[in-house]
């Protein structure tokens, strides 16, 4: 009965997974419904668009192509930075330009890198998560951690019942039927996974249902010239939405490998 020992193993480790993920399903759902009222009313501004469409390195490269196209910065498609006025006229230009450093020019890459950490992305975040619209950090790596478990319990199940086959028969169980088994447990680990992907997906992207419901009116009511819907579509979709050439390539711009 060396099989029945797999399958209590194989029922612990799918229950227990999916038991975790939907302890973290439901917190989720409950902190979204104590905080969805808190953002009613709220106009979102381009930067907290980018953040809820995708974090912070997605504010920092809207603030090069903004910046870049007022001509206060220069983004060359060799991937360097150069800084033509100085002034920042919010925190988050600031924070670009002090990224660049004092010499006025610096590779592209760094300076995203340290502006998506600086203090005023960290503050624009306190406040969407404050405002109910962005998904807490916590939460949302806890709720990725848990669909993690359950994709591993879905295979440790699978690897559970090969052994309980492989094994030479202890029992007149026939083969079939201890494979029947341990589809039971299978199809658990995989129907929390597509409940999953419906239902709680949304707390594993940085904005929170409320937050998505107001980039989806953001989107649709982008107006305002030429200039606010461009960045607008640069803050939803990332640096892919850039028209330029010579600028998405400043972007996709990567040292060579050193030899």
């Amino acid at each position: 009965m060396f099989w029945v020992l797999l399958l209590l193993l194989a029922w612990a480790v799918a229950g227990t997974a999916c038991t975790r993920l939907c302890l973290a399903a439901i917190h989720a759902a409950a902190t979204d419904t104590k905080e969805a009222a808190t953002g009613r009313g709220h106009d979102l501004t381009l930067h907290e668009a980018a953040f809820l469409s995708g974090g912070p390195r997605r504010v920092a490269d809207l603030a090069l192509v903004s910046m870049a196209r007022q001509r206060r910065l220069l983004l060359a498609h060799t991937g360097w930075a150069t800084v033509v006025d100085p002034r920042g006229r919010d925190e988050m230009e600031r924070s670009v330009i002090g990224a660049i450093g004092p010499e006025g020019q610096s590779r592209i890459e760094p300076v995203r890198d340290a502006a998506a950490a600086a203090d005023a992305v960290g503050n624009l975040a306190d406040r969407l998560v404050s405002a109910g619209l962005a998904v807490p950090d916590g939460m949302r790596s806890g709720v990725a951690a848990a669909i993690r478990r359950v994709r591993l319990a879905a295979a440790v199940v699978l690897a559970l019942g090969a052994i309980a086959l492989l094994t030479p028969a202890q029992s007149e169980m026939p083969a079939h039927l201890v494979a029947l088994w341990f589809a039971l447990p299978f199809v658990l680990t995989l129907s929390c996974l597509a409940i999953a992907r419906i239902e709680i997906h949304p707390y594993t992207q940085w904005a929170s249902p409320a937050g998505q419901r107001l980039l989806i009116a953001l989107v649709r009511h982008s107006g305002g010239g030429d200039d606010r819907r461009y960045l607008t579509s640069v803050a939803v979709r990332g640096v892919r939405a850039i028209g330029e050439p010579e600028l998405r390539a400043a972007f996709a711009h990567r040292e060579p490998p050193p030899r």
